[in-house]
């Protein structure tokens, strides 16, 4: 069985989802920096650079885990229940995917409003 199209679609939304992310992670360390360059001993500056860090780090564990998840169910022989959780696991995965990214941009307004 090949990977239904529901399924790369789903794929690709989270890749699409998860390089707005990072980018916008990189975008919000960018002014921290800036931030904490003027303020070196705010703490709440220091917790938006460990934030946007582990945002940065988590995008990429979503990104392999999806690549594996796609690997997997790729081979025609994959039983079909094991697709049906992948494509389970896939929309999980997109629902914390879209509460990071609205997260981030709740801490990049913050950011841009010290500008």
């Amino acid at each position: 069985m090949t990977i239904p199209s529901e399924i790369l679609a789903l794929i690709d939304r989270l890749n699409q989802e998860l390089t707005q992310i990072e980018q916008e992670a990189a975008r919000g360390l960018n002014l921290t920096r800036t931030a904490l360059s003027q303020f070196p001993e705010n703490p709440r500056l220091a917790q938006f650079f460990t934030y946007l860090n582990n945002v940065s780090s988590l995008v990429e564990t979503y990104k392999r885990e999806i690549q594996i998840m796609a690997e997997e169910i790729s081979p025609a022989d994959v039983p079909a229940n094991l697709i049906q959780d992948a494509g389970e696991d896939l929309g999980t995965l997109l629902g914390v995917t879209l509460e990071i990214k609205l997260q981030l941009s709740q801490v990049i307004a913050r950011l841009e409003n010290l500008s």
